[in-house]
């Protein structure tokens, strides 16, 4: 009996083994791995990078857009060959480009950690010009309108931003209140960023305050003319009134800074900068240093400065959606924010038409932060800053989801004092000697004017089509004629000084990812 119990123990004993040795065998199911995980924290579109806490957002554009009579993004056919009206302008300029987001932010024991860069792709008309890019270009120098550039690069922490940032000066709009076109003059444009620090304070109720210092270096410094003419002097101003740049090297930042009230019914701010301005030599060779330069003295530095109201208003009565943007700045030796562009600041120089006994008419304006004439050339060999004052805007309405058009304009007047004019007007009558007719003036002050109409449609999200049409006028101050020798082919002829207007027409569309 004792053995006959043991046998069918020692069966069942075995029995249990093999079967747990056969379930050892079998698959078993493997937990699923979430590869990525959604972030949550800041908004749509982020994810985690795996292994890690930190959130991504990879976004950006397409764009591809072709502008009639202008060159690309809609820029006006005010200077260089376009402004001339030659045969070597193009009719039309196009570009297609794609812009690539990264967004990456890490919550810490001191607040969140961000840091944002974008990289663009580009193929464009190179200037909607031939010659301005060179006959080579068209087989393929000069990289053939082909181009890579990277726009904000920046780390955000603890309030702190380093980086290429927009400046503390900026409104949110930008030179964009409305509008496609990337030369809306009127105010202060870092739609693509500038290498900065600052920091911003959030006070509650949507108030905020942000100090910054700027590199002036990229976008911030217009020109300084020496109006100095004759023997090792600059030989100061061309047909077009231009002159050679003679700032000095960058020896300070620019100074920035804005206090912000963002509030449902929309957004108000106040914004202001300091900017150096500061001279090379007086002794100087086509703008170049010499070996007298550096014993010939220079200007004495001076400081110049802007200022800027912004206010967007929200929830007006014309529909939803509906909102006003529109800022006002005033300027002296800091004209970039008056005139600049996204590009910089352009010199105006077009031609038209002119009267009877005249080979043309011609109009041209020339943005400095400020000009001066050295005690040698019979000045007082200080620097005197330019003025200006400018307005940019936009009324947006939305027909419908689909639809919307804005109407939009800019303005800008810059002034030179009594004591720069005539060293201007001195230096112009040196450098350009020919014949004038009895009611010629000199004036280097003008106006610059804009108005445009854009028209929307977005048949699915994210995707628009858009057509834009653009108005450009220059009110320039010379009056009657005078023989001139412009850049070629223009000739040497009579030429009547006359306010100058263009059109433009620019057709874009745009995926946003």
């Amino acid at each position: 009996m004792k053995m006959v119990k043991s046998l069918i123990l020692g069966s069942a004993a075995g029995l249990i083994a093999m079967s747990g040795a056969q379930a050892a065998d079998l698959p078993v199911k493997a937990k699923a791995v979430e590869y990525v995980r959604i972030c949550s924290l800041y908004g749509a579109g982020f994810f985690y990078i795996p292994g890690t806490d930190t959130c991504i957002k990879l976004g950006g554009y397409l764009r591809v857009d072709t502008t009639f009579n202008g060159s690309p993004y809609d820029e006006p056919a005010w200077s260089g060959d376009q402004g001339q009206g030659n045969r070597y302008r193009d009719y039309f300029a196009s570009r297609s480009r794609m812009a690539l987001t990264v967004d990456t932010r890490t919550a810490t024991e001191y607040g969140v950690v961000r840091t944002f860069g974008q990289l663009d792709w580009s193929f464009a008309s190179p200037s909607g010009s031939v010659r301005e890019v060179g006959f080579a270009g068209q087989a393929g120098g000069l990289n053939n309108g082909q181009q890579i550039a990277t726009e904000m690069l920046f780390i955000q922490f603890a309030g702190f931003t380093f980086g290429r940032s927009a400046s503390a000066y900026a409104t949110p709009w930008h030179g964009y209140p409305g509008n496609n076109t990337s030369f809306l003059v009127g105010g202060h444009d870092t739609v693509t960023g500038t290498n900065n620090i600052q920091y911003t304070a959030q006070f509650g109720n949507g108030v905020s305050g942000t100090i910054g210092l700027d590199d002036p270096l990229a976008f911030n410094r217009t020109s300084v003319y020496n109006l100095a003419t004759g023997g090792a002097s600059l030989a100061s101003l061309n047909a077009n009134g231009a002159g050679v740049n003679a700032y000095a090297g960058v020896h300070a930042p620019d100074i920035v800074g804005n206090i912000r009230v963002d509030q449902a019914w929309g957004l108000f701010q106040i914004s202001g900068a300091l900017h150096e301005v500061n001279g090379s030599y007086n002794n100087l060779t086509l703008g170049a240093a010499n070996n007298l330069s550096e014993i010939s003295g220079h200007p004495e530095t001076k400081w110049g400065g802007s200022v800027m109201a912004a206010l967007q208003i929200k929830n007006i009565p014309t529909g939803a959606g509906d909102d006003i943007k529109m800022d006002v700045s005033w300027g002296k030796g800091d004209i970039k924010n008056i005139v600049g562009t996204s590009a910089g600041v352009r010199p105006f120089q077009m031609y038209s038409n002119g009267a009877a006994g005249t080979y043309q008419s011609i109009g041209f304006a020339n943005a400095t932060d400020g000009v001066y004439l050295p005690t040698s050339a019979g000045g007082d060999g200080s620097i005197h800053l330019t003025e200006g004052f400018g307005f940019r805007g936009a009324f947006n309405h939305n027909w419908d989801p689909y639809w919307s058009t804005s109407l939009f304009g800019g303005y800008a007047a810059i002034r030179y004092d009594g004591t720069a004019k005539a060293s201007y007007c001195a230096a112009y009558a040196a450098s350009n000697t020919g014949a004038q007719s009895v009611d010629f003036s000199c004036n280097p002050d003008f106006n610059l004017s804009q108005i445009g109409l854009i028209t929307r449609w977005t048949p699915v999200k994210n995707l628009t089509f858009s057509a834009e049409v653009l108005y450009f006028h220059l009110d320039q101050k010379f009056s009657g004629s005078k023989i001139l020798t412009p850049a070629n082919p223009k000739p040497t002829a009579i030429y009547q000084y006359k306010d100058q207007d263009t059109v433009s027409l620019n057709i874009r569309a745009q995926r946003n990812f």
